[in-house]
């Protein structure tokens, strides 16, 4: 069975007035959301999602399919809370990560996408981006960063979905724009390189965007795939910018209210004959 150790920060930025991503660690499942909206929630928007993925973490014979519909879900999530608070009409988010799960018996990653968020895996000293940005062409709308998907819509958007064979050695970064939109590919696998810990390295990525300018809400979550047994943990930090933490926040979840650390146990997938 894969082990993994994973870390997780998030800052606000120089410019946001607040934190609207939210993101998740927990037994084998990890994502980012960013939310969308401002005044209409998408602080909120981005907290649902993530809500709504975390009841995977309690299925430990999830299938890709399983990921697929929670997705689906948090969008039906996202929609009810609108129009039970009208206020938040309009709200939404993106939602990017990995699970892992069974597929025909065998263990592999998911990695699902929805929106503008990425998902990148570095392996072999080669960082590569798995997921696709839906954004439509700067040539065509004048606008940096206009989703063409996101959670909150309706119909449903389709989200994107890859199913890969774990690998020990590898890390995969999971981020909102804040962290793209600041560094380079080069950057990021510089700082995956020179920093083994997930923890660690997650805090570098969202210092050094900041740094970088923090033109947007910043967040990082660094999964390793051990080579080794170990405890496997999960941990996050929030940066100078952040909010205080709100004593109500689920463990596992980081969300613009602050953060918990948690220690993960391995998930118990059985790998397939």
């Amino acid at each position: 069975m894969a082990r993994v150790r994973a870390g997780a920060a998030s800052d606000i930025g120089r410019v946001r007035r607040r934190n609207e991503d939210s993101a998740l660690v927990a037994d084998g499942v990890f994502a980012v959301a960013d939310g969308m909206g401002g005044h209409a929630a998408g602080d909120i928007a981005s907290d649902l999602a993530v809500r709504a993925l975390r009841r995977l973490a309690d299925r430990p014979d999830r299938t890709p399919q399983d990921v697929h519909e929670e997705i689906a879900r948090a969008n039906g999530d996202i929609l009810a809370s609108a129009v039970e608070h009208p206020v938040r009409t309009g709200m939404g988010t993106t939602l990017t990560g990995i699970s892992l799960v069974l597929d025909g018996g065998a263990e592999r990653w998911a990695v699902f996408n929805v929106g503008d968020s990425r998902v990148y895996r570095f392996a072999g000293g080669v960082l590569t981006q798995l997921t696709v940005d839906h954004t439509a062409p700067e040539s065509v709308t004048r606008r940096r960063g206009v989703i063409t998907r996101a959670l909150g819509t309706r119909p449903a958007p389709d989200a994107d979905l890859w199913v890969l064979p774990p690998v020990p050695g590898e890390r995969f970064v999971i981020c909102s724009d804040g962290l793209s939109l600041e560094l380079t590919d080069e950057e990021i696998a510089a700082v995956l390189r020179g920093e083994p810990a997930a923890q660690a390295a997650a805090e570098l990525l969202v210092r050094r965007a900041v740094l970088a300018g923090g033109r947007d809400n910043v967040t990082a979550v660094v999964v390793d795939h051990l080579t080794t047994a170990g405890t496997d943990t999960g941990s996050f930090t929030r940066g100078a910018h952040a909010a205080p933490e709100d004593e109500d926040t689920d463990p596992g979840i980081v969300d613009h209210r602050g953060y918990q650390g948690v220690d993960t146990d391995p998930l118990g997938i059985p790998t397939g004959p």
